[in-house]
């Protein structure tokens, strides 16, 4: 496959067989970001019960870690947060979160002449027990490693 791969060491490992991000000419697309911490693995603002199951999360502390680890990877690709184009969030409740979901963006992104272009979808599920994941496009410039 074309393009330069990027594995980025202050992110958190992918949780199956892709990249963080691949560079194809001036674009950058990264893989599906969630909130996990780089270190720990742990996922932000999560409550479990005593059999594992998530009891409750906070919506907040995972959209600013999610937020974290997109710059993370982009930094590691040689790009800035400012070349994001294109963000499509996927909420696991979209009742519940997207209010507080847009005020954690409006936080990173106030101007919206500026903001990436930004699609945000309701599903059931995502691979881990997160309430957040990310896909994201940015655009470099042609000398950006």
């Amino acid at each position: 496959m074309a393009g330069r791969v990027v594995h980025a060491s202050a992110a958190p490992k992918p949780v199956g067989a892709y990249p963080h991000a691949r560079r194809v000419g001036d674009l950058l697309f990264l893989s599906g970001i969630g909130p996990r911490d780089p270190a720990s693995d742990a996922i932000p603002g999560n409550e479990y019960f005593a059999d594992g199951r998530v009891r409750a999360y906070d919506i907040t502390a995972q959209a600013h870690a999610v937020l974290a680890n997109v710059r993370a990877v982009l930094e590691a690709s040689g790009a800035r947060w400012e070349d994001l184009v294109d963000v499509t969030a996927y909420l696991t409740d979209m009742a519940r979160d997207f209010k507080a979901w847009n005020a954690v963006w409006a936080e990173y992104f106030p101007d919206p002449a500026t903001a990436p272009c930004r699609t945000t979808l309701g599903i059931t599920a995502l691979p881990t027990p997160i309430a957040i994941e990310l896909k994201c496009v940015a655009a470099l410039k042609g000398d950006t490693p």
